[in-house]
């Protein structure tokens, strides 16, 4: 069992950005543009709001306070937030805004690395789910300000 945990854990994010690179490059021009606005903008928040969140919280790592080995090798630094939780989170929230069997699949790899990392002792759930709110808050935001974009731009309304 330890073995499929460290492979989840270290290697299971990988799908979720194959997966988002292969919608990308099948998709129409203005999917593709709408969705590297989305990816771009979003991820950039996410990770703004990741470091803001960290230097606010200090959590630290399961192996650290309960005196374990870690199943997967890991700096002894803050657990909080779990970037390989934000990362797959934050692709799956942003693929569900264009394909909801996408999105769902890439949140079940998201729970997967997710618990994971939880059982390799390198992240306690609190550090997921901030992660997740996180990358919820930030696809949320990008999508809002998308909207009054597309509002404020949308020439037909001038006609």
């Amino acid at each position: 069992m330890d073995s499929i945990i460290r492979f989840v854990g270290r290697y299971f994010f990988l799908i979720s950005v194959v997966v988002v690179a292969l919608y990308w490059f099948r998709a129409k021009v203005s999917v593709k543009i709408s969705l590297a606005w989305h990816l771009i903008a979003g991820g950039v928040l996410a990770v703004v709001l990741a470091v803001i969140a960290g230097h606010l919280y200090y959590d630290p790592r399961p192996f650290v306070t309960h005196h374990l080995v870690p199943l997967i090798a890991h700096a002894a630094d803050n657990g909080f937030p779990s970037d390989h939780a934000l990362l797959t989170a934050f692709l799956a929230f942003t693929m569900l805004l264009y394909s909801k069997r996408t999105g769902v699949f890439l949140l079940v790899i998201a729970l997967l690395v997710s618990w994971a990392r939880v059982a390799a002792h390198i992240h306690n759930p609190r550090d997921i789910v901030g992660s997740f709110v996180i990358a919820a808050v930030a696809v949320i935001v990008v999508q809002v300000i998308a909207r009054v974009w597309r509002g404020r731009h949308d020439t037909a309304r001038w006609r």
